[in-house]
């Protein structure tokens, strides 16, 4: 019997790293998806270092037809993923009023869309199986919006409403829905150090008994 398969889309050195060697540890196989070929290479080589056995395909968030034909590649070569962990996101630096139409839209097709994108590539399988994950990344600004990280913060209020409606909807599938709300900077050594959070995003997926886990310093 072959391991789980859990796919990462929106593969980085932080919170997706974490994700990817804790459920790897826990035996998961793990497919990373984001859209450099060389870091990805690098990603899956460090997973592969630690004994986890991992794969990379190249995939755009903010691009539909490029997620629905990264995902088929996976069903094909590696089958259903039992999990899903959306992660991809655009942090940029302006203000409600220099916020264009234009770079909303773009921007909202990475925090929001790519997630919807990715989930209905997967809920097929997952009803039909009576089971499986789909976890999000969520962020603080979704609580507490911030005027710099405007379009982040409609995003990250965008993801955590797309968290909750699916989870009303999947539920009585046997889908588990939940989100990892970040109130803070993901760093290295800090109380948001990317393995700690990834530790959350486990206990979430076994007890699949809250849809969202606010991960805050007090």
């Amino acid at each position: 019997m072959s391991k789980p398969l859990v796919v990462i889309v929106g593969a980085g050195p932080g919170v997706s790293a974490g994700v990817a060697r804790k459920f790897g540890k826990e035996g998961f196989r793990i497919v990373l998806a984001a859209r450099k070929t060389e870091s990805l290479d690098t990603y899956t080589k460090e997973l592969n270092d630690l004994g986890i056995e991992a794969y990379s395909i190249v995939a755009d968030a903010a691009d539909s037809s490029s997620l629905t034909s990264a995902f088929a590649y996976i069903e094909q070569h590696y089958g259903s993923p039992e999990v899903l962990v959306y992660n991809a996101a655009v942090i940029s630096q302006v203000k409600p009023t220099a916020l264009t139409e234009t770079q909303l839209i773009d921007e909202f097709k990475v925090n929001v869309v790519g997630a919807l994108t990715s989930a209905n590539q997967v809920i097929p399988a997952m009803i039909e199986q009576k089971k499986g994950a789909i976890l999000f990344t969520g962020g603080g600004l979704a609580l507490e919006p911030a005027a710099a990280l405007s379009s982040l913060s409609i995003g990250k209020a965008g993801i955590r409403s797309l968290a909750f409606t699916l989870s009303q909807e999947l539920q009585p599938h046997g889908i588990y829905v939940g989100t990892v709300t970040i109130a803070g900077f993901v760093a290295k050594g800090s109380f948001y150090d990317p393995d700690a959070i990834a530790n959350q995003f486990w206990i979430l997926y076994n007890n699949k008994s809250e849809i969202e886990y606010l991960y805050k310093q007090t």
